[in-house]
């Protein structure tokens, strides 16, 4: 015989029923009559993840509770195999993307970060640049890009965009002459 054979007793059925019709009382009396034994089984089955797995358990049963037929023994097991099945699937999800506490992390292999200020600075000569850059014509700034930031030869760019290698040195000498008379006027140094 289970320990908790009936909890909510013979008022089940119509609470089932009010929380099945969209009750948020009636659904609040399932909650807080399943949710303690739930996370309580939980933290023996997946420790890690009870509060997770409970949430997702609760979720799954709002979707099915419309479709749920069976007395209070029936919602009881209902419930916690759901749980059950959660758990299991919170379990594969972390099996195949392992987490270390950063607690575990040697010192050595910590992410290390640049100064904020350095970066926030970084950033914004970053964002200057970009702007400089697409306000060339579409051409200029496609070549000086294709340039500077793939790394990419004047014949490989001159394939890229359709154009001979002669056509590739003009535009990226004229883009280049126009950052510079840009940013010459504007102050920005990068």
């Amino acid at each position: 015989m289970p320990i908790l054979a009936c909890v909510i007793g013979e008022d089940f059925a119509a609470v089932l029923a009010a929380a099945q019709h969209g009750d948020e009382a009636a659904f609040s009396v399932l909650w807080r009559d399943g949710n303690p034994a739930l996370l309580r089984y939980l933290r023996v089955v997946a420790p890690a993840a009870a509060e997770d797995v409970a949430a997702e358990t609760w979720v799954q049963v709002v979707r099915g509770l419309p479709d749920f037929h069976g007395d209070e023994q029936a919602w009881r097991s209902w419930l916690f195999t759901t749980t059950r099945r959660r758990a299991i699937d919170e379990s594969r999800r972390r099996s195949r993307h392992p987490t270390t506490s950063l607690a575990e992390v040697p010192a050595a292999r910590e992410p290390k970060t640049a100064d904020a200020a350095a970066q926030a600075m970084e950033n914004l000569a970053t964002s200057a640049a970009i702007a400089a850059v697409s306000a060339l014509p579409p051409l200029q700034a496609e070549v000086i890009l294709l340039r500077v930031l793939a790394g990419l030869d004047t014949e490989t760019v001159a394939r890229i965009v359709g154009r001979s290698p002669g056509a590739v040195r003009v535009a990226a000498h004229r883009g280049l002459r126009r950052l510079a008379q840009t940013l010459a006027v504007t102050g920005v140094t990068l």
